[in-house]
């Protein structure tokens, strides 16, 4: 039935345990994210190197993200005919590819392309890991499995610099690919050997049903994508906005580049810390529990930056928004994955996708806008109005525990 979810709060099964899938359920997502972490730094960088401009470097970053809009539709169409475990070995494969190309062309065009794979590959990669964790986990567990998704994710993007910085100490900027090469080698090789999903047995006496396509998935579930959907597009745009607006307004008060990175840095450490209770308290008292004060969190804090006025109270407010994010970890995936039907899944997990990744998109766009034509300090005052906003859509749409989606 379209819009119905599963129960938030089942009896947890007592054959299961997270910490038994932990090594095939969340090494590669760790190795991923290293991978990602150690050449993200320097792809402006080594575009600058081919000849770009300053633009075109920031443009080669973006491509990236488009790579990623882009493939979401392709990328559930590839974990539905191949299966989660041969999309997730396929993604780390072509994702080193496109890093070898970025290393070893001396061509703009070619890096370019290089660029783009690697979005492309962040799209196949991450929907294979949230469908098999979906269907591997029992409900009673999956907020904290997919918040741990999120989270060692996180700490493999953390980690990535530090690893390639001291390659690249030694063996110049290609050395930081090569490490993002090694660690997606042995992501793919832990993928290989994750087991195989059984399918559920067929219940006999149901009527059989019409195999789902891409169009039948948006009609069924057209409600959940216009209302939650909206929700979860906000959410996107406020986490990809507040990447931006801690070094922007650091640099707004005439910190020290070095200050910033710290600043930066302390309000990452804390996002990391908060992932696993944080999904915890999701799975035994609900979602809203959590997807709502991360919102209000993330909300008052981006509304208090403009009215910060030194390192210490930028601080406070980055920590806080860290904070926020962190207890958000996984929380996207996690409502994806309630309100996806068991058949057909992968198409509305690429619909998902596609719908955070928009609004992934459109919030730097809207800060740079507002930015542009009044202050940075209204810029990020409209990203905190938005955070509001999805708390208040979160609120009103998250279903119950137990309740379905309202139709």
């Amino acid at each position: 039935m379209p819009g119905r979810i599963e129960p938030a709060i089942p009896v947890p099964p007592d054959t299961f345990s997270l910490r038994r899938i932990a090594v095939p359920a969340f090494a590669p997502s760790l190795l991923f994210g290293l991978a990602e972490g150690a050449i993200l730094p320097v792809i402006p960088l080594s575009a600058r190197g081919l000849g770009a401009s300053v633009a075109m470097a920031a443009l080669v970053v973006m491509l990236i993200g488009v790579g990623s809009l882009v493939s979401n539709i392709p990328a559930s169409l590839i974990t539905m005919h191949k299966g989660e475990r041969w999309a997730i070995v396929a993604a780390a494969a072509w994702s080193a590819l496109a890093m070898a190309l970025c290393a070893w062309t001396r061509h703009l065009g070619v890096f370019l392309v290089g660029a783009f794979m690697i979005g492309m590959s962040q799209a196949v990669f991450t929907l294979a890991r949230q469908s098999y964790l979906t269907e591997a986990v029992p409900v009673a567990y999956r907020a904290r499995a997919l918040s741990t998704l999120g989270g060692v994710m996180r700490i493999g993007m953390f980690i990535g610099p530090f690893v390639a910085s001291a390659v690249i100490h030694l063996h110049g900027i290609d050395g930081a690919y090569g490490v993002g090469i090694v660690a997606l080698a042995v992501a793919a090789v832990v993928g290989a050997r994750m087991p195989d999903l059984e399918a559920p047995p067929a219940d006999p006496t149901a009527p059989t049903a019409a195999h789902p396509t891409l169009r039948s998935t948006l009609r069924d579930h057209r409600h959940v994508f216009i209302t939650l959907g909206i929700g979860v597009m906000l959410v996107s745009a406020v986490r990809a906005s507040r990447q931006a607006i801690i070094p922007l307004w650091a640099d707004h008060l005439a910190l020290a580049p070095s200050v910033a990175s710290l600043i930066y840095g302390l309000a990452g450490g804390v996002d990391m810390l908060v992932f696993y209770p944080a999904g915890r308290l999701m799975d035994l008292k609900g979602r809203r529990w959590v997807a709502v004060p991360s919102m209000v969190i993330m909300g008052t804090a981006l509304l208090l930056t403009p009215l910060t006025h030194g390192a210490t109270t930028l601080l406070l407010a980055a920590m806080a928004i860290g904070f926020g994010n962190g207890i958000g970890s996984g929380m996207v995936m996690t409502l994806g994955a309630d309100h996806s039907p068991r058949i057909g899944r992968a198409h509305f997990l690429g619909v998902w996708r596609l719908m955070a990744d928009i609004g992934a998109s459109c919030g730097p766009a809207l800060l740079s806008f507002t930015a542009a034509t009044l202050t940075l300090g209204a810029g990020i005052a409209v990203t905190g109005v938005i955070a509001m906003g999805a708390a208040a859509q979160l609120a009103y749409w998250i279903p119950r525990a137990g309740t379905v989606t309202p139709r």
